[in-house]
């Protein structure tokens, strides 16, 4: 299958509250589209199915089921981790471990993930290592703007992104290409 360069606008919805009342919880800017290359993991695999069948300019509106999305929320993600295991120079680091924070973590085997934090207690720090859209259905409402095979040119760039960081446009690890490594 050959990977294409996509590049859209969107509206994101999902339930949220306690209500589970459909809201939009992100949007992409005019001068900001979403743009990736099919076959690189860069998008859920559902949301890339469906948007690789579209053309340019095509409006388009999928429903993504919290299966297809990020799975079922699971209790046992949320865990307690020492609280010594955020220390700099024996003291907790405040700078970036608060309640709502996102964290980066790592496993025994050196596997890196991302953690929420929810509770911070004399002893302990609670983490949620859900993905903040676990079992929650998503709705994306948009247009496509172009639809094309990518070039060996964009594939390297991505490729070389991927392996340390390339140039993201000076994003200061905030355009979710590089995993949040550029400076």
């Amino acid at each position: 299958m050959e990977n294409r360069y996509i590049k859209v606008q969107y509206k994101l919805y999902a339930p949220m509250g306690e209500g589970k009342d459909i809201q939009m919880i992100e949007e992409t800017r005019d001068d900001m589209p979403y743009d990736f290359i099919s076959g690189m993991n860069m998008v859920l695999d559902s949301l890339e199915r469906q948007l690789v069948s579209l053309s340019d300019g095509q409006d388009f509106r999928i429903e993504l089921s919290e299966e297809e999305a990020y799975g079922p929320y699971i209790p046992e993600g949320v865990q307690e981790i020492p609280v010594e295991a955020f220390f700099i120079e024996g003291k907790m680091d405040t700078e970036h471990v608060y309640e709502g924070a996102v964290v980066p973590l790592r496993n025994a085997d050196g596997e890196q993930f991302n953690g929420t934090v929810v509770r911070i207690t004399d002893k302990t720090v609670v983490v949620d290592l859900n993905h903040p859209l676990a079992g929650k259905a998503l709705t994306f409402l948009g247009r496509v703007l172009e639809n094309r095979i990518a070039t060996n040119k964009e594939i390297e760039e991505y490729l070389n992104a991927q392996g340390g960081c390339g140039d993201c446009g000076g994003c200061s690890g905030n355009c979710g290409r590089c995993g949040g490594g550029c400076d």
